[in-house]
Protein backbone atom coordinates (compact mmCIF):
# COMPACT_ATOMS: atom_id res chain seq x y z
CA UNK A 1 0.00 0.00 0.00
CA UNK A 2 1.51 3.77 -1.23
CA UNK A 3 0.46 5.87 1.65
CA UNK A 4 0.76 9.69 0.90
CA UNK A 5 2.22 11.79 2.85
CA UNK A 6 0.62 13.33 6.06
CA UNK A 7 1.68 16.02 9.08
CA UNK A 8 -0.14 13.54 11.40
CA UNK A 9 0.86 9.94 12.20
CA UNK A 10 0.87 7.10 10.51
CA UNK A 11 1.40 3.73 11.68
CA UNK A 12 1.46 0.39 9.89
CA UNK A 13 0.74 -3.14 11.71
CA UNK A 14 -0.91 -1.25 14.70
CA UNK A 15 -2.35 -3.40 17.27
CA UNK A 16 -6.03 -2.10 18.22
CA UNK A 17 -6.74 -3.87 21.15
CA UNK A 18 -5.26 -1.35 23.15
CA UNK A 19 -7.26 1.29 22.10
CA UNK A 20 -10.99 -0.28 22.75
CA UNK A 21 -12.88 -0.76 25.87
CA UNK A 22 -12.66 -4.52 25.46
CA UNK A 23 -8.98 -4.67 25.21
CA UNK A 24 -9.48 -7.52 22.38
CA UNK A 25 -8.30 -7.63 18.60
CA UNK A 26 -5.78 -7.78 15.99
CA UNK A 27 -3.85 -5.10 13.79
CA UNK A 28 -4.97 -2.38 11.46
CA UNK A 29 -3.01 -2.75 8.07
CA UNK A 30 -2.83 1.16 8.80
CA UNK A 31 -3.84 3.64 11.63
CA UNK A 32 -3.65 6.98 10.34
CA UNK A 33 -4.28 10.20 13.30
CA UNK A 34 -4.83 13.13 11.58
CA UNK A 35 -3.18 16.28 12.66
CA UNK A 36 -5.72 18.58 11.67
CA UNK A 37 -9.26 18.43 8.72
CA UNK A 38 -6.78 19.08 5.85
CA UNK A 39 -4.66 16.60 7.07
CA UNK A 40 -7.08 14.29 6.67
CA UNK A 41 -9.17 15.56 3.40
CA UNK A 42 -5.39 15.67 1.85
CA UNK A 43 -4.65 12.32 3.00
CA UNK A 44 -8.33 11.11 2.03
CA UNK A 45 -8.26 12.48 -1.54
CA UNK A 46 -4.58 10.98 -2.02
CA UNK A 47 -4.95 7.50 -0.95
CA UNK A 48 -5.81 5.06 -3.15
CA UNK A 49 -9.30 4.50 -3.90
CA UNK A 50 -9.83 1.04 -3.32
CA UNK A 51 -8.28 1.29 -0.18
CA UNK A 52 -10.98 0.51 2.51
CA UNK A 53 -11.42 3.10 5.38
CA UNK A 54 -12.86 2.79 9.08
CA UNK A 55 -13.34 5.80 11.13
CA UNK A 56 -13.00 4.75 14.65
CA UNK A 57 -13.59 7.03 17.83
CA UNK A 58 -12.15 5.78 21.70
CA UNK A 59 -13.36 2.52 20.58
CA UNK A 60 -15.98 2.08 23.81
CA UNK A 61 -18.48 0.30 21.54
CA UNK A 62 -16.50 -1.82 19.70
CA UNK A 63 -15.15 -5.31 18.61
CA UNK A 64 -11.74 -5.31 16.44
CA UNK A 65 -11.83 -9.07 15.56
CA UNK A 66 -8.60 -10.97 16.20
CA UNK A 67 -7.46 -10.89 12.55
CA UNK A 68 -7.02 -7.14 12.84
CA UNK A 69 -8.46 -4.76 9.99
CA UNK A 70 -7.17 -4.18 6.60
CA UNK A 71 -6.81 -1.25 4.74
CA UNK A 72 -6.50 2.54 7.06
CA UNK A 73 -8.17 3.20 10.69
CA UNK A 74 -8.48 6.47 10.99
CA UNK A 75 -8.82 7.82 14.71
CA UNK A 76 -9.10 11.74 15.67
CA UNK A 77 -7.17 12.94 18.29
CA UNK A 78 -6.29 16.41 20.06
CA UNK A 79 -6.78 18.28 16.43
CA UNK A 80 -10.54 17.54 17.40
CA UNK A 81 -12.20 17.51 20.76
CA UNK A 82 -12.88 21.53 20.27
CA UNK A 83 -16.03 22.43 22.53
CA UNK A 84 -17.84 25.94 21.79
CA UNK A 85 -20.78 27.08 23.65
CA UNK A 86 -22.57 30.13 21.74
CA UNK A 87 -25.97 30.66 23.43
CA UNK A 88 -27.62 26.73 23.09
CA UNK A 89 -25.38 26.20 20.41
CA UNK A 90 -23.01 23.41 20.91
CA UNK A 91 -20.02 23.01 18.86
CA UNK A 92 -17.78 19.82 19.53
CA UNK A 93 -15.08 18.02 17.49
CA UNK A 94 -16.00 14.38 16.67
CA UNK A 95 -13.71 13.53 18.89
CA UNK A 96 -14.60 14.86 21.96
CA UNK A 97 -16.09 13.29 24.76
CA UNK A 98 -19.34 13.07 25.34
CA UNK A 99 -19.02 13.79 29.19
CA UNK A 100 -17.09 16.37 28.58
CA UNK A 101 -19.02 18.00 25.81
CA UNK A 102 -22.05 17.44 28.79
CA UNK A 103 -20.14 18.83 31.62
CA UNK A 104 -18.81 22.22 29.33
CA UNK A 105 -22.53 22.38 28.17
CA UNK A 106 -23.89 22.90 31.81
CA UNK A 107 -21.70 25.36 33.34
CA UNK A 108 -22.50 27.14 30.45
CA UNK A 109 -26.40 26.93 31.21
CA UNK A 110 -27.19 24.21 28.20
CA UNK A 111 -28.55 20.76 29.20
CA UNK A 112 -27.00 18.29 27.20
CA UNK A 113 -27.13 16.50 30.48
CA UNK A 114 -27.99 13.06 28.88
CA UNK A 115 -24.68 12.43 27.02
CA UNK A 116 -23.00 12.66 30.82
CA UNK A 117 -23.33 8.52 31.20
CA UNK A 118 -22.73 8.01 27.18
CA UNK A 119 -19.03 6.69 26.89
CA UNK A 120 -17.31 7.40 23.75
CA UNK A 121 -17.16 11.24 21.88
CA UNK A 122 -19.35 13.00 19.52
CA UNK A 123 -18.24 11.33 16.61
CA UNK A 124 -19.86 8.27 18.15
CA UNK A 125 -22.86 9.83 19.42
CA UNK A 126 -24.01 11.02 16.50
CA UNK A 127 -23.10 7.77 14.45
CA UNK A 128 -24.88 6.03 16.54
CA UNK A 129 -27.71 7.98 17.35
CA UNK A 130 -26.97 7.64 20.59
CA UNK A 131 -29.16 8.11 23.97
CA UNK A 132 -30.29 7.37 27.63
CA UNK A 133 -32.99 8.30 29.96
CA UNK A 134 -35.55 8.88 26.90
CA UNK A 135 -33.15 11.47 24.80
CA UNK A 136 -31.32 11.15 22.04
CA UNK A 137 -28.52 12.74 19.65
CA UNK A 138 -31.02 13.21 17.34
CA UNK A 139 -33.18 15.19 19.02
CA UNK A 140 -30.85 17.82 20.25
CA UNK A 141 -28.69 17.62 16.04
CA UNK A 142 -28.51 20.88 14.15
CA UNK A 143 -25.59 19.37 11.71
CA UNK A 144 -22.06 17.50 11.04
CA UNK A 145 -19.55 18.36 9.29
CA UNK A 146 -18.00 15.20 7.49
CA UNK A 147 -14.83 14.28 5.33
CA UNK A 148 -15.99 11.91 2.52
CA UNK A 149 -13.71 9.46 1.10
CA UNK A 150 -12.61 11.27 -1.70
CA UNK A 151 -11.60 14.22 0.59
CA UNK A 152 -14.27 16.98 0.16
CA UNK A 153 -15.59 18.55 3.18
CA UNK A 154 -19.37 18.48 3.60
CA UNK A 155 -21.71 19.51 6.18
CA UNK A 156 -24.83 16.90 6.77
CA UNK A 157 -28.40 17.65 7.69
CA UNK A 158 -30.54 14.98 10.21
CA UNK A 159 -31.78 14.22 6.84
CA UNK A 160 -28.90 12.97 5.16
CA UNK A 161 -28.10 11.13 8.27
CA UNK A 162 -31.49 9.81 8.18
CA UNK A 163 -31.32 8.87 12.05
CA UNK A 164 -33.32 5.55 13.48
CA UNK A 165 -33.03 3.51 16.73
CA UNK A 166 -29.60 3.74 17.56
CA UNK A 167 -28.50 4.12 13.93
CA UNK A 168 -27.76 6.98 11.08
CA UNK A 169 -26.58 6.55 7.46
CA UNK A 170 -23.26 7.25 6.39
CA UNK A 171 -21.61 7.56 3.35
CA UNK A 172 -19.15 4.44 3.06
CA UNK A 173 -15.66 5.49 4.28
CA UNK A 174 -16.73 8.83 5.43
CA UNK A 175 -15.35 10.49 8.84
CA UNK A 176 -17.42 12.92 11.20
CA UNK A 177 -15.21 15.50 12.14
CA UNK A 178 -17.76 18.20 13.79
CA UNK A 179 -21.30 18.34 15.10
CA UNK A 180 -23.82 21.47 16.16
CA UNK A 181 -25.97 20.34 18.70
CA UNK A 182 -28.32 22.76 20.16
CA UNK A 183 -29.67 22.31 24.15
CA UNK A 184 -32.03 23.57 26.49
CA UNK A 185 -31.62 26.35 28.75
CA UNK A 186 -31.05 25.48 32.10
CA UNK A 187 -29.77 26.32 36.01
CA UNK A 188 -25.79 25.46 36.14
CA UNK A 189 -26.25 23.62 39.51
CA UNK A 190 -29.46 22.16 38.78
CA UNK A 191 -27.80 20.54 35.18
CA UNK A 192 -24.67 19.24 37.85
CA UNK A 193 -27.09 17.83 40.11
CA UNK A 194 -28.92 15.85 37.71
CA UNK A 195 -25.45 14.37 36.01
CA UNK A 196 -24.10 13.49 39.64
CA UNK A 197 -27.74 11.93 40.49
CA UNK A 198 -27.39 9.57 36.99
CA UNK A 199 -23.77 8.88 37.93
CA UNK A 200 -24.81 8.00 40.60
CA UNK A 201 -27.54 5.69 39.17
CA UNK A 202 -25.50 3.86 36.32
CA UNK A 203 -22.48 3.15 39.15
CA UNK A 204 -25.42 0.68 41.23
CA UNK A 205 -26.74 -0.47 38.17
CA UNK A 206 -24.14 -1.23 35.87
CA UNK A 207 -20.59 -2.76 35.59
CA UNK A 208 -18.92 0.50 35.12
CA UNK A 209 -15.66 -1.13 36.86
CA UNK A 210 -15.20 -4.52 34.45
CA UNK A 211 -14.32 -4.27 30.91
CA UNK A 212 -17.59 -3.73 28.95
CA UNK A 213 -17.90 -2.13 25.56
CA UNK A 214 -21.60 -0.75 27.38
CA UNK A 215 -25.20 -2.14 25.85
CA UNK A 216 -24.58 -5.28 23.99
CA UNK A 217 -27.55 -5.62 22.43
CA UNK A 218 -30.51 -3.24 21.01
CA UNK A 219 -33.84 -3.31 23.19
CA UNK A 220 -35.90 -5.68 20.70
CA UNK A 221 -39.31 -3.77 20.39
CA UNK A 222 -41.45 -0.48 21.12
CA UNK A 223 -39.24 2.22 19.80
CA UNK A 224 -40.24 4.54 17.72
CA UNK A 225 -39.89 4.33 13.80
CA UNK A 226 -37.93 7.27 14.40
CA UNK A 227 -35.67 6.27 16.87
CA UNK A 228 -36.54 9.44 18.98
CA UNK A 229 -38.91 8.47 21.23
CA UNK A 230 -38.31 7.97 24.76
CA UNK A 231 -37.90 4.61 25.06
CA UNK A 232 -38.18 3.76 29.12
CA UNK A 233 -40.79 1.44 28.79
CA UNK A 234 -39.88 -0.72 25.79
CA UNK A 235 -38.86 -4.37 26.33
CA UNK A 236 -35.63 -4.37 27.23
CA UNK A 237 -32.51 -6.58 26.51
CA UNK A 238 -31.24 -7.53 29.63
CA UNK A 239 -34.74 -9.21 30.35
CA UNK A 240 -34.83 -11.41 27.68
CA UNK A 241 -31.32 -12.57 28.00
CA UNK A 242 -32.09 -13.07 31.68
CA UNK A 243 -35.35 -15.01 30.81
CA UNK A 244 -33.62 -17.33 28.43
CA UNK A 245 -31.16 -18.03 31.25
CA UNK A 246 -28.30 -16.37 30.02
CA UNK A 247 -27.21 -13.69 32.78
CA UNK A 248 -23.59 -15.15 33.90
CA UNK A 249 -23.04 -17.21 30.77
CA UNK A 250 -19.37 -17.26 30.02
CA UNK A 251 -17.43 -18.58 27.18
CA UNK A 252 -13.64 -18.07 27.70
CA UNK A 253 -12.53 -15.24 29.40
CA UNK A 254 -15.75 -14.11 28.14
CA UNK A 255 -19.50 -13.19 30.25
CA UNK A 256 -22.59 -11.82 30.11
CA UNK A 257 -21.92 -9.82 33.50
CA UNK A 258 -23.95 -11.06 36.35
CA UNK A 259 -24.31 -7.47 37.61
CA UNK A 260 -26.68 -6.13 34.10
CA UNK A 261 -27.03 -9.21 31.62
CA UNK A 262 -27.09 -6.78 28.57
CA UNK A 263 -23.19 -5.80 29.23
CA UNK A 264 -20.90 -8.76 27.41
CA UNK A 265 -17.39 -8.24 29.26
CA UNK A 266 -13.80 -9.29 28.75
CA UNK A 267 -13.08 -10.84 32.31
CA UNK A 268 -9.69 -10.63 31.92
CA UNK A 269 -8.78 -13.52 29.34
CA UNK A 270 -11.19 -13.07 26.40
CA UNK A 271 -10.91 -13.01 22.96
CA UNK A 272 -12.46 -11.03 20.20
CA UNK A 273 -13.83 -14.17 19.35
CA UNK A 274 -14.89 -15.12 22.59
CA UNK A 275 -16.95 -12.33 23.31
CA UNK A 276 -18.56 -12.40 19.63
CA UNK A 277 -19.08 -16.26 19.39
CA UNK A 278 -21.04 -15.55 23.39
CA UNK A 279 -22.90 -12.89 21.91
CA UNK A 280 -24.26 -15.23 19.29
CA UNK A 281 -24.98 -17.60 21.47
CA UNK A 282 -27.15 -15.46 24.20
CA UNK A 283 -28.53 -13.69 20.43
CA UNK A 284 -29.81 -17.60 19.45
CA UNK A 285 -30.94 -18.88 23.15
CA UNK A 286 -33.01 -15.36 23.26
CA UNK A 287 -34.85 -16.52 19.59
CA UNK A 288 -35.35 -20.29 21.28
CA UNK A 289 -36.95 -18.88 24.57
CA UNK A 290 -38.86 -16.10 23.07
CA UNK A 291 -38.84 -16.09 19.65
CA UNK A 292 -36.49 -12.65 19.95
CA UNK A 293 -34.35 -11.80 17.34
CA UNK A 294 -31.69 -9.46 19.33
CA UNK A 295 -29.35 -7.42 17.38
CA UNK A 296 -25.84 -6.49 17.92
CA UNK A 297 -25.53 -2.39 19.44
CA UNK A 298 -21.69 -3.21 19.70
CA UNK A 299 -20.24 -2.83 16.49
CA UNK A 300 -17.87 -5.72 14.68
CA UNK A 301 -14.93 -4.97 12.60
CA UNK A 302 -12.19 -6.77 10.88
CA UNK A 303 -11.31 -10.38 10.05
CA UNK A 304 -11.57 -13.23 12.75
CA UNK A 305 -7.99 -15.06 13.05
CA UNK A 306 -7.23 -17.49 11.12
CA UNK A 307 -8.58 -21.39 12.90
CA UNK A 308 -6.19 -23.32 14.54
CA UNK A 309 -6.12 -26.97 13.17
CA UNK A 310 -5.95 -28.43 16.49
CA UNK A 311 -8.96 -26.47 18.31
Amino acid sequence: MILPDVRGTLTENRPLADLTWLRVGGPADVLFQPADVDDLREFLKALDPTVPVFPMGVGSNLIVRDGGVRGVVIRLGRGFNRIAVDGLTVTAGAAALDAHVARRSAEAGVDLTFLRTIPGSIGGAVRMNAGCYGAYAADVFQSAQAVLRDGSLVTLTADDLAFAYRSSTLPEGAVLVEAVLQGQAGDPEALAQRMADQLAKRDQTQPTKDRTAGSTFRNPVGHSSTGLADDTHDLKAWKVIEDAGMRGATLGGAVMNPMHANFLTNAGSATAADLEDLGEIVRKAVYDKSNITLEWEIMRVGERAPRNDHE
